[in-house]
């Protein structure tokens, strides 16, 4: 499905990113797997090169815009090119709003909108002037909802990966980049631990999870693949919930 293909997952040493750089690596892609935790980009890439595949694990700073750029350009150098981005990496900071220290506050928008942007401005330079790419945010329903719990800068800041994917689809749909993204419901994640680790919270997520269960991270990789592909070659400026029908109610 992508044999002959390089992709890029930031975030990629664990959870989401991690089995998204998985199972872009099984589709036949060769994969770059980005990571503030170079260990644990490496421990996933060589997981993958043992595996039979071809990957590529280094440290990065998404927030970091020189960092970027120099990571994008090895991995166009060693693979080979860009044909697909995954913009996985994200944090949260779960106090309500009266008490969120500004500078934390600043944190979740730098990473979870500001570096999205940076890449995937990075990736479309290099697609723009090599017949186009796919580029896949990792956005959430709390973008499309106001959520369960106070979390006000991740709910912002997720809102604007949808309307980044949006904008950034239309600027280069002519030029042949398709932008997308996946919004997942909770999923078992280090960023979801303190909710499943709360009975109570936890229950109350299953309130609102009309099918009765939640993804894994293979789930949110599966759709992340569908949109990466050539099966979505008319698909552009969505948002595709994976959320166990969470957005319906």
């Amino acid at each position: 499905m992508l044999k002959n293909r390089v992709a890029l997952v930031t975030g990629g040493g664990r959870g989401i990113g991690a089995a998204c750089a998985t199972l872009l690596a099984q589709a036949g892609a060769s994969v770059a797997l980005l990571d503030l935790d170079a260990a644990s980009a490496e421990a996933r890439a060589t997981a993958i090169r043992e595996s039979g595949g071809r990957a590529l694990g280094m440290g990065c700073d998404v927030t970091d815009a020189a960092a970027v750029e120099r990571a994008f350009a090895r991995v166009i150098a060693e693979l080979g090119g860009l044909q697909v981005l995954v913009n996985n990496a994200g944090s949260a900071v779960r106090v309500p709003a009266t008490e969120i220290a500004l500078d934390d506050w600043r944190k979740v928008v730098e990473l979870n909108l500001t570096a999205v942007f940076s890449c995937a401005r990075t990736a479309a330079r290099h697609m723009l002037a090599h017949g186009g790419g796919a580029i896949v945010n990792i956005a959430s329903i709390m973008g499309l909802s106001g959520g369960i719990y106070p979390n006000a800068s991740y709910q912002a800041s997720k809102g604007g990966v949808v309307n980044l994917t949006r904008a950034l689809a239309l600027e280069w749909a002519a030029q042949g980049v398709r932008v997308n993204a996946v919004a997942p419901t909770f999923v078992r994640t280090a960023l979801t631990e303190a909710v499943f680790s709360d009975p109570e919270r936890r229950a109350a997520v299953m309130a609102h999870t009309p099918l009765g269960v939640l993804p894994e991270p293979e789930d949110i990789a599966a759709a992340v693949l569908y949109l990466a592909s050539p099966a979505a070659r008319c698909v552009t400026g969505i948002v595709l919930p994976v959320d166990s029908g969470y957005l319906a109610r």
